[in-house]
């Protein structure tokens, strides 16, 4: 299966680094505007709207229209860990619904004295039965997806950066 991974080291602290992306708003300030994206509706794990902070079982109901091309992708993730420890923190979310097959992307934070390293894995099926299996076709296509996840991490990364330090 492949996989995605990009690292940052950002001039700001576990906690607010940490804090920053605990939210529905990091989200939204980290997403390139290329993405068109628009947070539908979050669930949290009780139930309620809009939680303040996105806890296991908090539900993101999203759309994207890349570039303003095609019609809007709908695409619904659910956060199924999160842990906070003395240097380090991660969360995870995965796709319920959406255009890929499989989608498990770990956010991972480790505190590198005052500032801290953030870390990006992303774990995919590519759509039509993971076509990265073939190899004449697959190949181009997990290089493409390889080069569209780097383009929006190395954005979503930029933006950290400028909203933090």
């Amino acid at each position: 299966m492949p996989s995605y991974e990009r690292r940052t080291t950002i001039d700001a602290p576990l906690e607010d680094v940490w804090q920053f992306h605990s939210r529905v708003g990091g989200l939204e300030a980290v997403t390139p505007d290329w993405m068109r994206l628009r947070v539908e509706r979050v669930i949290g794990p009780d139930g309620e709207p809009d939680p303040d902070v996105l806890e296991p079982g908090s539900e993101l109901s999203l759309s994207m229209r890349p570039f303003g091309v095609g019609p809007r992708q709908h695409w619904t993730s659910l956060i199924t860990e999160r842990e906070r420890t003395d240097g380090s923190a991660y969360f995870r979310d995965e796709m319920v619904h959406g255009p890929f097959e499989r989608w498990e992307h770990t956010h991972s934070f480790y505190a590198d004295g005052e500032r801290t390293v953030v870390h990006d894995r992303v774990d995919y099926t590519l759509p039509c039965g993971g076509l990265e299996g073939v190899v004449a076709l697959g190949t181009g296509i997990t290089a493409a997806s390889q080069v569209g996840f780097d383009t929006m991490f190395r954005t979503r990364h930029r933006l950290t950066k400028a909203r933090l330090e």
